[in-house]
């Protein structure tokens, strides 16, 4: 067996594309697109804040306001009248078409949950609520 000494005139290059970082990169940009579609399409809820120096709006009665209240996970306060949850749009949507273009009022008591709250506001605006206001007390 005989060995052939290689020249310094004979080198041959490797000519092959190094293919794993480009896919391990890929790789995390799909997951990353996996993981934030959903965020994506997930619903907003619009927060408008007052500015100090914006014109004043005129001065609504409180009848043309309608007023929730989230006394606990199950009962709401339409007006002062007690209502379960499950009977909320049934209740609102005669208020809504009694007035053109109410606002709604909502506030909770304390221990209420996130998402009690969330569907309480996803149900006024299945009633038909365009303008919804959240109150502190």
């Amino acid at each position: 067996m005989g060995f052939k000494r290689r020249s310094d005139n004979d080198t041959v290059g490797m000519f092959e594309v190094n293919m794993t970082p480009l896919i391990d990169v890929s790789l995390v940009l799909v997951v990353m697109l996996l993981l934030a579609t959903p965020l994506a399409f997930e619903s907003s809820i619009m927060v408008r804040k007052s500015d100090k120096t914006a014109a004043k709006a005129e001065k609504k009665n409180d009848d043309d306001r309608i007023e929730l209240r989230i006394v606990s996970q199950d009962t709401v306060r339409v007006n002062r009248t007690c209502v379960a949850r499950r009977d909320l749009v049934g209740a609102l949507k005669p208020l809504m078409e009694a007035d053109t273009n109410p606002i709604v009022v909502i506030g909770c008591e304390n221990g209420v949950s996130h998402g009690t709250f969330v569907d309480v506001l996803d149900r006024a605006k299945m009633a038909g609520a365009r303008e919804i206001a959240v109150t502190g007390k």
